[in-house]
């Protein structure tokens, strides 16, 4: 019995860090213009509030590294990468450039996906990625990094 009440907890607690995570995205994206204020209606760009956000949940992925199942890495990956990508192409919108062809967002990994365990430290093993994405990627580094 106690098999049983551990994992309903368990379950409980990976659907709560899923919507602690999206809530997180969820402020992100309003602060990218994203999402209509709901005072305002209109959306409102405000690029140090959404790095605030995006920056936090960088730092959830770093501190639970290892210890998330692969749904909530997945969840998490995802959500970053795409606020990222968001932010970048925000952020040269707002100085004036013309965003380079970003790649359409990933769709959500399926939950079985084995789990990122670490970064690869040298760029000869990173896997060939095409060049828009490379070069989006080199952009966010730039314009994001810390």
């Amino acid at each position: 019995m106690a098999e049983v009440q551990t994992s309903t907890q368990s379950g409980e607690l990976s659907q709560r860090f899923i919507e602690f995570v999206m809530m997180q995205a969820q402020n992100a994206a309003l602060f990218l213009g994203q999402i209509p204020n709901p005072q305002t209606g209109q959306g409102e760009v405000n690029l140090e509030l959404a790095k605030m956000f995006i920056d936090q949940l960088g730092m959830i992925q770093e501190k639970t590294r290892g210890n998330l199942t692969n749904e909530e890495t997945a969840v998490l990956r995802n959500t970053l990468t795409n606020l990222q990508m968001a932010f970048v192409e925000v952020s040269q919108q707002s100085r004036g450039e013309i965003p380079a062809a970003s790649p359409q967002p990933a769709p959500p990994a399926p939950p079985d996906e084995p789990a990122v365990t670490s970064v690869p430290a040298e760029p000869s093993t990173a896997p060939v990625t095409p060049q828009a994405e490379t070069e989006s990627r080199k952009k966010f580094t730039k314009s994001y990094g810390a």
